[in-house]
């Protein structure tokens, strides 16, 4: 078992989890672009959710597909951290990382516009 599993466990674990947490947030927010425009389109798209007139579970699909465009571009985020850490100078598989992140997040991106599409054309067209 690691250090830190022995020394951090319940309500200190859970708070050092959180400050964590919310520095990476707080990263991303602040030096992110991709992150900081899929933010500022969440500010309007999560209350715009809330207020649409939509069934309980759609409600949830349109929150459910804006959250997780913001996790895979956290991920996608820290896949890139991670593969500038390694080196700069060019590799076949730090490329084929940083691609498979930036299309992981495209294919959120389309799955959060199919989503609200689909739920809100048949309403509101």
């Amino acid at each position: 078992m690691s250090e830190f599993a022995v020394k951090n466990r319940g309500v200190k674990r859970l708070y050092k989890a959180g400050y964590y947490a919310s520095r990476g947030l707080w990263q991303a927010l602040r030096h992110e672009s991709a992150f900081q425009q899929e933010f500022v389109l969440a500010v309007f798209m999560l209350p715009l959710a809330v207020w649409l007139d939509v069934t309980s579970v759609e409600r949830v699909l349109l929150v459910a597909a804006v959250v997780l465009v913001l996790i895979v571009e956290l991920l996608n985020t820290a896949v890139e951290a991670v593969v500038d850490r390694v080196g700069f100078e060019y590799h076949e598989l730090a490329g084929q990382a940083k691609d498979l992140g930036a299309a992981a997040v495209l294919v959120s991106l389309l799955l959060a516009v199919f989503i609200w599409s689909s739920i809100l054309l048949p309403y509101y067209w």
